[in-house]
């Protein structure tokens, strides 16, 4: 099976350069967060240490020192104070005190060697005293031991969680940002590829933008005078053609009288007409070749209807049995004539190629029916007909200009342009063509239009 429209798969999708260079700059990204948040973790570790330290070992000197100096019968006073303004407490150290060990982080084995040196080497530390929690820190009033409990929050810094909440804060606007830069950078080459591909579809696109980068403006401008050149040729050609199949056509209309006047044999009048019949379906399938089909002509077209008057048309042909199977309401946007022109074709190639074997006639089926496919509708047509086929290895040969695969399908009139002008018609439709051997014997031609 042949198909004529190419198709954009999902993984060249991902293989586009929008997601090479987003993840090439998510990659970059992730790789400065780590190294970023490492740097910094190894930079302020030894000062966040010993701040920590220098507070731990200020608050114990000062309540050492108020507590030693003061009035016994105001040190009650004193511990309320500093309870309630402070957030300090003190507790007797008693033998049978449960105590956790302190916390378990990367700071705490440098503040317990500062604290120790300042200290004293019998300071203790733990993160939870009789069930309470807090930062408990072991000191000495001459003989007896006492705990001071200090907030964790006076002396917590950035913990795990709030790194991890700033490092994705700032991966995730970074790759916001690789995001943006990607599709900048690939935005004018996707508009350059869309407007190629309305070209191959036959389409006139818009304009490029020539803004931007001098590579962007120069590549666009470029695009833009190709285009201009090629719709400039194509209406040269236009207009080439119409004045060859005048000049041509003149001298063959006076050659027809000529024959029609002259004193020939009936056999010889009759073959000299059938060349000039010959010579005149070559002119006007040149034309239909080199014809443009402009989007602007396109309206509503009934193909149900369309392919109902086709076959009673074609039944009326003596060698040409036409089995039709034509559902109602399909409909798609497209130039009614240049549709009519490619099932014509189609039923005409399937008439001069595909006679049944051992028979007389040339037996075609004809489909119409609408299909929806992941959401979108088509209007599938198929013509077939129980002739030879062709090679499988020769179908793409026949949708080719000029081509005839005699050998397989027979001698026949023409300049081997009926299936090319298809082709042509369809590609300018944005339709699908699939051309298979039937199974059976006979060629099959499938075409898919977006339906309305």
């Amino acid at each position: 099976m042949m198909k004529l429209v190419p198709d954009i798969s999902l993984a060249r999708l991902k293989s586009g350069l929008f997601w090479r260079t987003f993840l090439l700059l998510g990659t970059l990204t992730t790789v400065s967060m780590i190294t970023w948040i490492g740097m910094i973790s190894v930079i302020q570790r030894e000062p966040q240490a010993q701040q920590i330290s220098a507070q731990i070992i200020s608050v114990v000197t000062i309540t050492h020192a108020a507590l030693t100096h003061s009035a016994p019968e105001l040190r009650r006073e004193l511990l309320f104070d500093l309870v309630s303004n402070e957030g300090i407490r003190i507790f007797s150290l008693e033998e049978d005190d449960r105590i956790e060990p302190p916390p378990d982080n990367y700071l705490m084995p440098e503040i317990e060697a500062q604290v120790k040196a300042k200290l004293g080497k019998d300071t203790r530390f733990s993160a939870r005293v009789n069930g309470v929690a807090g930062f408990w820190v072991s000191f000495k009033i001459d003989d007896d031991e006492y705990w001071l409990m200090l907030d964790r929050e006076r002396l917590r810094g950035l913990t795990g969680f709030q790194w991890l909440g700033w490092a994705s804060l700032v991966s995730l606007l970074s790759l916001l940002g690789a995001a943006i830069i990607s599709s900048l950078i690939n935005l004018p080459l996707s508009r350059l590829t869309a407007a190629a591909r309305d070209i191959a579809k036959g389409k006139q696109p818009a304009p490029l933008p020539e803004k931007g980068p001098i590579e962007i403006i120069e590549a666009n401008r470029s695009f833009n005078q190709m285009v201009d050149d090629l719709k400039q040729v194509e209406s040269d050609r236009a207009v080439i053609l119409a004045g060859i199949s005048h000049d041509l056509r003149t001298p063959l209309a006076r050659m027809q009288l000529e024959v029609e006047m002259a004193n020939l044999s009936d056999e010889a009048r009759e073959g000299i007409q059938s060349d000039i019949g010959q010579m005149d379906a070559i002119i006007g399938q040149f034309l239909d070749y080199a014809k443009p089909t402009e989007t602007s002509s396109f309206t509503d077209v009934d193909l149900s209807g369309l392919l109902l008057d086709m076959t009673r048309e074609a039944m009326r042909l003596p060698d040409v049995k036409i089995n039709a199977t034509i559902a109602e309401g399909a409909h798609a946007m497209g130039n009614p004539t240049d549709l009519r022109r490619v099932l014509n074709n189609l039923i005409e190639n399937a008439r001069r190629y595909g006679k049944t074997p051992d028979s007389d006639l040339t037996e075609i089926d004809i489909a119409c029916h609408v299909r929806t496919s992941h959401g979108a509708k088509k209007v599938i047509i198929e013509v077939q007909d129980h002739g030879t086929g062709v090679p499988a290895e020769k179908i793409e040969q026949l949708m080719k200009p000029f081509t005839r695969l005699d050998t397989a399908r027979g001698q026949a009139n023409g300049a081997g342009l009926g299936l090319a002008i298809v082709d042509r018609v369809l590609l300018r439709h944005g339709a699908e063509l699939q051309v298979r051997n039937r199974e059976g014997g006979g060629l099959a031609f499938q075409i898919s239009l977006p339906a309305v």
